[in-house]
């Protein structure tokens, strides 16, 4: 569990100032895997207090570009932020309700990396999408 003194070197090391929202926005990003931008306001303003959703914009931008965060948006959901980066794993997704979990590559150092033809294109990541039911909404169907 990552400290705020590590997230302040996170930010240093990443050529970012270190200020009360990337930290706020940052500490919500990580334990809040897979937020969408307004759930992270929400949880910014309650730890800062007053703070423009535009700040939080320009921040996830910023920590996205620096490549701390992780900004995904499956097909038909809203962008999502998660800190778990450079490790090209991929995301399972609900169909009914939205939810999305983490999921490991499934074989070997990144496979999905050696597409059947690159078109001269130096692939550096790769991303797959499952879509299904979690197991929630599995069971409410079964009943």
């Amino acid at each position: 569990m990552p400290t705020p003194s590590d997230f302040e070197r996170m930010l240093r090391e990443s050529g970012l100032r270190v200020t009360s929202p990337r930290m706020a926005v940052l500490s919500a990003v990580h334990d809040n895997p897979h937020a969408d931008t307004e759930s992270l306001i929400d949880i910014v303003r309650g730890n800062l207090g007053a703070v423009s959703g535009q700040a939080v914009y320009d921040v996830l931008k910023a920590l996205n570009g620096a490549g701390l965060i992780r900004r995904i948006q499956p097909q038909g959901s809203v962008a999502r932020y998660e800190t778990r980066v450079g490790d090209n794993h991929h995301h399972v997704v609900c169909r009914s309700c939205g939810a999305i979990a983490d999921v490991d590559c499934a074989v070997g150092h990144a496979p999905c990396l050696t597409a059947s033809s690159d078109h001269g294109f130096r692939v550096d990541e790769a991303e797959v999408v499952y879509w299904g039911l979690c197991p929630d909404c599995s069971r409410t169907r079964e009943s």
